[in-house]
């Protein structure tokens, strides 16, 4: 297989029976024509095709069926790879992962305040560069690299147009990427890419209809519909915390007033942590940060909730409610049969979730609006980066469903 390409998978029957393989494997050739309405002879030209690359092996002998026991089919993970990047607005995280989004690799590097375009750009390259070099076997059986980008991205140039945390604009992450390292490059908003890696990666049931709200430094949401990310006319669908809640609230990033960002958000809870400590002198969250109230961020008021904190508790509780109404707002909107929740601010589940549902319950329309599903990613810390994987393995598996061109 050529390094970095796609183009020997250009042929619609291929993508099909390859995907059906991914899917439905271990799994006959005689199903596959079945399943897939193909001549047996065009099944087995392409399977000899896709084993001779590498990427399908024989396995197991199937049952009978009254004559000789079927070979199966199973797709060969470990044959190629994917550098899936989250990067976000501190640290960039790095993996290296194989076909079915097992993480062989991982590493991370900081990202220092005021930092510069050129600088990011920089501290990017070095660490997908790292990656290859520690994986020497893999390097040439890497497919091509994932990258899940905070802030607002053009999809089809790959470019990071604004990046709220860090304040840069206009990153030609893709051009620069795929200029250095001679792969495919495939970026996209980090909520976004978090939605799509829960729909492929285990949210089958819902995956047609599913919406993922990663809630961290910033509020970001990513729509499935019908399978595919929604991306909306100019790229912002998904733009969430955003949302004005309070007309007459904080200012956010962004210029405007009440912002849900400026609620629901860590730093938010951290800002109406510091004010309950500097208007009751509360004692007992003072103690995880040796008194520096300074020190104070949302990890420490959920340590102190867990720990019985009163006040911390109330905030988080009241963080909950009003994710729970911007939540609302969106099951209005978009109507998903599941909400999914990631970030650090997921985290404190025990105190979020309960208020989120009590929210949606009081407010939702109808009946079945009420029962929305509201959970936490089972991909815990690894959301993002499982949707910076899951952005390659679309691309590769499944090219006419993908939003992107190969």
């Amino acid at each position: 297989m050529q390094r970095g390409t796609f183009k020997w998978m250009k042929s619609l029957n291929k993508s099909i029976i390859l995907n059906k393989i991914r899917t439905s494997g271990p799994i006959s050739r005689a199903q596959l024509a079945k399943d897939t309405k193909l001549t047996p002879p065009t099944v087995g030209a392409f399977v000899k095709e896709l084993i001779d690359e590498g990427i399908v092996k024989e396995s197991t002998l199937g049952e009978s069926q009254g004559g000789r026991k079927p070979t199966m089919l199973v797709i060969n993970s470990s044959a190629f790879y994917i550098i899936g990047v989250d990067a976000g607005s501190q640290t960039i995280d790095y993996v290296l992962s194989d076909l079915s989004g097992n993480i062989i690799d991982r590493s991370s590097r900081e990202l220092l305040p005021a930092i510069t375009k050129n600088e990011f750009l920089s501290i990017l390259k070095d660490g997908i560069r790292a990656t290859l070099q520690t994986n020497p076997n893999n390097k040439d059986n890497v497919i091509g690299i994932g990258i899940a980008m905070h802030g607002v991205v053009d999809v089809n140039t790959g470019t990071s147009l604004f990046t709220p945390n860090l304040g840069l604009t206009d990153i030609p992450i893709k051009v620069e990427l795929e200029k250095e390292f001679e792969l495919i490059v495939k970026i996209e908003n980090d909520a976004r890419a978090m939605a799509l890696g829960e729909a492929w990666f285990g949210h089958t049931e819902t995956s047609d209809s599913m919406m993922a709200v990663n809630v961290g430094r910033g509020v970001g949401a990513g729509v499935v519909i019908g399978g595919k990310l929604y991306h909306g006319a100019n790229d912002i669908a998904g733009e969430i915390g955003h949302m004005t809640i309070d007309l007459n609230g904080e200012v956010c990033q962004c210029g405007n007033r009440g912002c849900l960002q400026t609620i629901v958000s860590g730093p938010a809870i951290a800002k109406r942590a510091i004010q309950a400590v500097q208007e009751h002198q509360h004692s007992s969250l003072l103690d995880l940060v040796d008194n520096d109230i300074g020190k104070i961020t949302g990890k420490t008021v959920y340590r102190a909730a867990k720990e019985g904190d009163l006040i911390s508790v109330q905030i988080l509780e009241e963080t909950g409610t009003m994710l729970g109404i911007g939540l609302t707002n969106l099951i209005h909107i978009m109507n998903p049969r599941k909400i999914i929740l990631g970030g650090g601010v997921s985290r404190a589940n025990e105190f979020i979730l309960e208020p989120i549902r009590q929210a949606i319950e009081h407010r939702a329309l109808t009946p079945k609006a009420k029962r929305t599903k509201v959970v936490i990613t089972s991909h815990g810390d690894d959301a993002t980066l499982s949707g910076s994987i899951a952005l390659l393995l679309e691309a590769f598996f499944d090219p006419e469903r993908s939003y992107y061109e190969s």
